[in-house]
């Protein structure tokens, strides 16, 4: 029997404690889909999905994180064009300059009155929740 299941991802929204307003880091992809995106990547097999928010962070924008909290989880099976992904988003802090790298054509730092309109997957959405929570303390509401 072949099973078709979701792959698991992580996404960590990276906050930059180092600087005033916390701005968070977003990158541009070097890899269809084009466009701005939150850090992050596929998980490796027999990885946790910890230890793939600390290398996807570190491989995308050069930088060492610490993993704050487990933010949410993200399924809609049209979240990604490509496939079907579960993500697990992590807020994570970091300090110093961040710098493109592996699939991180550009990056770039973001307040949050600045957000591109061009966010790839349903980052746009993932994003609209974190600053919700971020300024009123509401977490993302279970949707059926």
């Amino acid at each position: 029997m072949i099973y078709q299941n979701p792959t698991p991802t992580v996404d960590i929204i990276i906050e930059l404690v180092d600087r005033p307003h916390r701005p968070i880091v977003l990158i541009e992809r070097r890899n269809p889909p084009y466009g701005w995106a939150i850090p992050g990547g596929f998980m490796d097999c027999g990885e946790s999905a910890e230890t793939a928010a600390k290398r996807e962070a570190l491989e995308e924008t050069s930088l060492e994180v610490e993993l704050i909290e487990q933010f949410y989880l993200y399924s809609d099976p049209n979240r990604d064009p490509r496939q079907h992904t579960i993500s697990i988003v992590f807020l994570a802090s970091a300090t110093g300059i961040p710098q493109a790298a592996d699939d991180a054509k550009n990056l770039e730092i973001f307040e949050s009155w600045q957000i591109p309109a061009e966010l790839c997957f349903d980052h746009d959405r993932i994003l609209r929740d974190y600053w919700r929570y971020r300024h009123y303390g509401l977490r993302p509401q279970l949707k059926a």
